[in-house]
C-alpha cells in the first residue's frame, strides 16, 4: 500500500496491503553506490516528468543520484522489522504514511536543516513530524465537455447526485481504488463539509444508493476514471484532479469543477533506520524548495505545497476570484486519522453493498 496520486497506490490501501505497486525492481543495497539514494515513487509518468524537473537537476546539484523503486507497505514493514532497510526515502500518499508512522516505521524529519527550504513556508496543513507534503491534489467533479458546456455542469455534489437536472452516467471511486467518497455522498445529502468528520457510514451508503443505478462501474484505478469520462462511458465523475488534467492535456474533452473539493496530499517520508538519512533530507529539502516546485509541478499540473510557488501555479489550478489554488479557496482537507481507524470497516460495508 503506496502510493499516490496514481491508481495502485489507492488499491494498496485495502487491508491486505500485498498487492505490488509496479513490477518489482531487482536490486540490492550492495548495488547502491555510495552517492545514490533509493526513493519510493508511483513510477509512470510521475517518474518521467520528476526526472527531468527533480531527479536531474539534483544530481547535477548534489552529485546524488536518485533510484526509482517499487515496493509495498508490506514489503518496506519488513525490511523495517528485519532490519534491513533498502528504501531511504518514501514518496507516497499522506494516509499510507500515516499507516507507516503507526507501525514505527519513519524517521522524524529534521527540518530544522534544511537549506533549500524553508520550512515556513510549506503549507501547515501538509507539514508534520514524519511526514511533509509533495504537492496537493484533490477529487473534484470532472465532467465530459460534450455532455455540458463549461458553465453547465454540476455545481456541487448535490446536483451531481441529482440525476434528474443532470441526466447520464456517473462513475465514482471504487474501494479498490482506497475507498468510497463517503464524504461527497454526505455533502450531497445535506452535511456542511465542516461536519463531514466523523463520517456517519450508514448515512452515506444510504446516499450512494441514490446514485448507484447510473454508476455503469466504480473506478479502481485513476487511468480507469479518465478513461470513462473521455469516452464518455460516464459524462460526470468523481475524480482525481491530475487525471482530469492529463487527459485535458492530452485533448481529451474532459474539465474539472473544483466546488467541494477534498483535498489530497503526496508527501515524502525517510525510512526508520536508513543509513542515508542526511542524503533523503537534503534530497526533500531540495524538491520542496519554490523555484524546483514552480519547475516540477508546473509540468505535472499539481498544486505546490510550497506556498512562494503559488505565482507559477497552472492557472487552471488557481481560483482567479482569490489568486490562491482551488483547494485553498473551494476544499476541505481529507481526515486520513479517520481513514486509518475505519478503513477495516467500510471495506466490510463496502463489500456488502456493492453486492446488493
Amino acid at each position: 500500500m503506496i502510493l499516490r496520486p496514481t491508481p495502485t497506490r489507492r488499491r494498496l490501501l485495502q487491508a491486505a496491503m500485498t498487492v505490488p505497486l509496479a513490477a518489482p525492481l531487482i536490486w540490492t543495497r550492495r548495488a547502491i553506490a555510495a552517492q545514490q539514494l533509493v526513493v519510493r515513487t508511483p513510477g509512470g509518468v510521475f517518474d518521467e516528468v520528476k526526472k527531468k524537473t527533480v531527479y536531474d537537476p539534483f544530481r547535477e546539484a548534489t552529485g546524488i543520484e536518485i533510484v526509482p523503486a517499487a515496493s509495498t507497505a508490506a514489503k518496506l514493514l519488513a525490511m523495517f522489522k528485519a532490519g534491513q532497510v533498502d528504501i531511504d526515502v518514501i514518496d507516497t500518499g499522506d494516509d499510507v504514511l500515516l499507516d507507516l508512522e503507526h507501525a514505527g516505521a519513519l524517521e522524524p524529519l529534521p527540518y530544522k536543516e534544511f537549506k533549500y527550504t524553508n520550512p515556513d513556508d510549506i503549507d501547515p496543513s501538509v507539514r508534520s513530524t514524519y511526514q511533509v507534503g509533495s504537492f496537493v491534489y484533490a477529487f473534484v467533479n470532472g465532467f465530459n465537455t460534450t455532455a455540458f458546456a463549461v458553465g453547465k455542469e454540476p455545481m456541487n455534489w448535490e446536483q451531481f447526485w441529482d440525476v434528474k437536472a443532470f441526466p447520464g452516467p456517473r462513475t465514482l471511486a471504487d474501494m479498490a481504488s482506497g475507498a468510497p467518497n463517503l464524504e461527497l455522498a454526505l455533502i450531497a445529502d445535506g452535511v456542511p463539509v465542516d461536519k463531514v468528520y466523523p463520517i456517519d457510514i450508514d448515512r452515506a451508503f444510504k446516499s450512494l444508493s441514490r446514485i448507484k443505478a447510473s454508476v455503469p462501474k466504480f473506478w479502481d484505478t485513476g487511468a480507469l476514471s479518465a478513461q470513462m469520462l473521455a469516452n464518455k462511458d460516464a459524462v460526470l465523475a468523481v475524480i482525481w484532479s491530475t487525471r482530469v488534467q492529463v487527459a485535458a492535456d492530452g485533448g481529451a474533452k474532459v474539465a474539472a469543477q473544483w466546488a467541494q473539493n477534498q483535498v489530497l496530499a503526496q508527501a515524502y517520508g525517510i525510512t526508520k533506520g536508513t543509513p542515508k538519512m542526511a542524503e533523503g533530507v537534503k534530497f526533500i529539502d531540495y524538491s520542496l524548495s519554490p523555484e524546483v516546485q514552480a519547475r516540477w509541478l508546473g509540468a505535472y499540473k499539481a498544486i505546490p505545497v510550497n506556498q512562494k510557488a503559488y505565482p507559477h501555479t497552472a492557472p487552471q489550478l488557481m481560483d482567479p476570484a482569490t489568486n490562491v489554488p482551488w483547494t485553498k479557496s473551494k476544499g476541505f482537507r481529507n481526515d486520513i486519522r479517520w481513514w486509518s481507524d475505519n478503513r477495516a470497516k467500510v471495506s466490510t460495508y463496502w463489500n456488502k453493498w456493492v453486492l446488493q
